[in-house]
């Protein structure tokens, strides 16, 4: 039933925070356990992939896949600053061997969105020190366990801090005025849904006060600069030096790594004179990164859903449309769209053969009819852009495993294998093996 080419890379992605569990020196960790915390639940064991990897990656080999995207934990390998931890070196060692020993290409996230506390308390992904700081744990790591990679994404997600900004302010601005109106808004969670990632926008202003004071006694200031903080405008920038900082520090010590970032993107669709918004959209969300990455290896593509946009910015999703647990739309539609947007731009940059991976995109549902049908539409729309000459070389599916949806908690189902969090016994879906037969 194979629809790619031979080497094309079939996968799955997972986060360390969301499923290794115990990240206790973590700035999540910390949160989550605040009095007047924004998570629903706190992660604690999550599904215990740290003791399980082994378990979890074969099931992986045995449905057909054949490439791991998976983050190294900052928080874990440097808990102190300029203190490395060698015991948890070695574990990221055996888990990228693992991969190797079962047929499984490793694609490695170096930051996906969680930090040691330490780098918040110096100013978090506001400060110019972060820039010297993460290029030191990546060459760090390079350093140590380079030999066994080859594909690095240093951020998840690098955009994420812009578009939580945006979506803080839309949310508020909705929310005073229903106030004035005295009405509740019925499509809160919508705008909750405009995001990638599981935020509680309604729990972040109730608990704004009380967390204030809380945050100010774990990380010294009442606003910490987490990495899904809002970001400003010299923010996002020094989010890019960043990564450019280090990719040449991984290079530095391994030049034959392929390394690159992923960015969170939609399907921009402009409807009902809604253009001029839609072109500044996409401009936020892609085109003004080009400069700091058209020359990474490769380039990381997430996407999930698509945004219709009207003269006035984002609008609801339509009436009738499938919603998913994530009150996102169900419109596998958007991955082809995008993909076919990135290679435009790229080849205007002069950069047409930069080489796209899929690192996310899936579906929260308990149907998983549903994954299964999304999975397959979606492979239809990459089978059709590899047809056009557009290099894509991977996809690869989020999630491997339901997870801990970050505020969300766990109870959003994005996974292929399914965990029963009081044994952890793990339960393969159809979509697992749906996904290996591609």
């Amino acid at each position: 039933m194979s629809r790619f080419p031979d080497k094309f890379m079939i996968g799955a992605s997972t986060a360390a925070h969301q499923v290794e569990g115990s990240n206790t020196n973590s700035d999540y960790w910390a949160m989550e356990h605040l009095k007047h915390t924004n998570f629903n639940e706190p992660s604690l064991n999550a599904v215990d992939h740290y003791n399980r990897y082994e378990e979890d990656i074969r099931l992986m080999a045995e449905a057909g896949l054949n490439t791991y995207r998976f983050s190294i934990e900052w928080a874990r390998i440097e808990p102190e600053e300029g203190k490395f931890d060698e015991a948890e070196t070695e574990h990221y060692r055996k888990v990228l061997k693992c991969c190797r020993d079962h047929g499984i290409e490793p694609v490695v996230t170096m930051m996906h969105f969680t930090s040691p506390v330490w780098l918040i308390q110096k100013g978090g992904w506001e400060s110019e020190s972060t820039v010297k700081y993460f290029a030191g744990y990546c060459a760090y790591v390079a350093e140590k366990l380079g030999d066994l990679m080859h594909y690095v994404i240093t951020i998840n997600e690098a955009n994420m801090g812009l578009q939580v900004a945006a979506i803080a302010e839309r949310y508020k601005r909705q929310m005073m005025a229903k106030r004035r109106e005295g009405k509740k808004n019925k499509k809160d969670k919508n705008m909750e849904g405009t995001a990638q990632v599981g935020m509680n926008f309604n729990k972040m202003l109730k608990n704004m006060f009380w967390q204030g004071f809380e945050n100010k006694k774990v990380f010294g200031t009442k606003k910490p600069q987490i990495f899904v903080s809002a970001r400003t405008p010299e923010g996002d920038i020094l989010v890019m030096r960043a990564h450019q900082a280090a990719r040449d520090a991984m290079k530095k010590v391994h030049p034959e790594l392929l390394i690159g970032l992923s960015l969170s993107l939609h399907d921009i669709q402009a409807v009902d004179g809604g253009d001029a918004a839609a072109k500044h959209e996409w401009e936020e969300e892609f085109t003004h990164y080009l400069p700091y990455i058209k020359d990474d290896d490769f380039f990381g593509l997430q996407n999930y859903t698509r945004s219709l946009i009207g003269p006035d910015g984002i609008c609801p999703v339509p009436e009738g449309a499938e919603i998913t647990q994530m009150e996102y739309e169900f419109y596998p539609q958007a991955l082809e769209h995008v993909i076919r947007r990135v290679h435009e731009e790229y080849t205007k940059a002069g950069k047409k053969n930069m080489p796209i991976m899929v690192t996310e995109n899936g579906i929260a549902t308990e149907d998983d009819t549903r994954r299964v049908a999304f999975i397959d539409e979606a492979a239809k729309g990459v089978e059709a852009c590899i047809a056009d000459h557009i290099p894509v070389i991977g996809y690869c599916h989020w999630s491997l495993l339901d997870n801990f949806e970050w505020q969300k908690g766990f109870s959003m189902k994005f996974g292929l294998i399914a965990v029963d969090r009081s044994t952890m016994k793990r339960m393969p879906k159809k979509s697992l093996y749906f996904l290996g037969q591609l």
